[in-house]
């Protein structure tokens, strides 16, 4: 084991805590200075997103969305690129599952629907992030000023197609018709009522989000695109001396990480909406980055990292109900630190683990 490299439990788990740990602390403290008891405040926090099955729903529900984002952002992590279009290719990608349902919904039972609706979220996901990763592999453009450029672009581009050409007709609402039974999704307490999820939206995409979780696994790590991938995003001039093509590589990869990002869509826009609307992202494409930076870009990771944001956003909303001192604009707060703890300052406790680690490993060389 090299200088300053750390055992797995320690880089993937024991940081990872003490990161999270710490924007916890300091939430407390933000807590405390609006006049509120931090423990309580987590009591309520952990008990709205777990202590009874509907909230967990509600938790698996947003955790749902964050794996494909966290995927997304991750794939593009291996391969050295900062992919911060997700937002924008979620969002787009709610068309392919639009289109889908609304050809199909009332013709075929959701079954049959949903496999066009993967593909064609995927393919539209993709196709929004082709541009921004062909402008960086031939024109030398940085994939992260290009993919914030096409988010905005992607707002603009939905309020238009539902104004425009989508709209339900007779519907001032910017819109589309809601889709017959074709075109959803079952919530998973229809399927097992006696797991008693009640309300909870969560459905059959959550399987989706652990098939590509898994399929992404073997991709990166069992694949020879895979490793070329990684071989790319460790050592860019080594991999082209390989005879690595970096377009290709940077084009491939922004692909696969578009589609996953687009295929978030699957869950609210078949799984929960029933109709394609404004502004039904709401920020899961950012959030996907700090899951993907939890996660430490491994898909198991990225799980544990989803269903974290996912009891934020579940918990806080209950949260900002029993302690109305601690409103939805706190909650974000509270979610803020989280990605700052586990982003930008995702280093502040490793070089004090490293030293704590690495006398012990010498000593250890030393005496064998």
């Amino acid at each position: 084991m090299s200088a300053g490299q750390l055992p797995r439990w320690v880089d993937l788990g024991l940081i990872p805590f003490l990161n999270l740990a710490a924007a916890f602390l300091v939430s407390g403290l933000v807590v405390i200075l609006i006049g509120e008891n931090p423990l309580e405040a987590v009591k309520i926090l952990v008990w709205g997103s777990l202590g009874y099955v509907e909230g967990f729903g509600f938790t698996l529900f947003y955790a749902t969305n964050f794996i494909f984002t966290g995927l997304a952002v991750a794939v593009a992590f291996h391969a050295g690129l900062f992919n911060i279009g997700g937002e924008g290719q979620a969002y787009v990608g709610g068309l392919g599952v639009a289109f889908a349902c609304l050809a199909l919904d009332q013709y075929v039972p959701w079954y049959v629907t949903l496999p066009f609706a993967i593909l064609g979220s995927a393919v539209m996901g993709a196709a929004w992030a082709f541009i921004p990763a062909w402008l960086q592999a031939k024109r030398g453009s940085h994939v992260v000023i290009t993919t914030i450029m096409f988010n905005y672009i992607s707002f603009s581009l939905m309020v238009y197609l539902l104004n425009n050409l989508l709209k339900k007709p007779g519907s001032m609402q910017p819109e589309t018709r809601t889709f017959e039974d074709g075109g959803r999704l079952p919530f998973l307490n229809d399927l097992f009522p006696s797991l008693g999820f009640g309300y909870a939206p969560v459905n059959l995409s959550l399987f989706v989000a652990l098939a590509a979780c898994a399929l992404v696994w073997l991709l990166i790590w069992r694949t020879k695109l895979g490793f070329e991938i990684r071989s790319f995003g460790a050592n860019a001039t080594a991999a082209v001396y390989a005879g690595i093509s970096p377009v290709r590589i940077i084009v491939i990869t922004m692909l696969i990480s578009g589609g996953l990002a687009g295929m978030m869509a699957i869950n609210e826009i078949m799984g929960s909406q029933h109709r394609l609307l404004i502004d039904f992202v709401t920020g899961y494409g950012f959030v996907g980055i700090a899951v993907a930076l939890m996660g430490r870009a491994h898909p198991v990771g990225i799980v544990l990292a989803a269903i974290l944001f996912g009891m934020l956003y579940q918990g806080g909303a209950e949260l900002s109900f029993e302690m109305p001192n601690i409103t939805r604009d706190m909650i974000i707060v509270i979610q803020g630190l989280v990605i700052l703890f586990a982003g930008a300052l995702e280093h502040l406790f490793r070089p004090t683990i490293v030293r704590l680690f690495t006398p012990s490993r010498d000593l250890a060389a030393k005496e064998a």
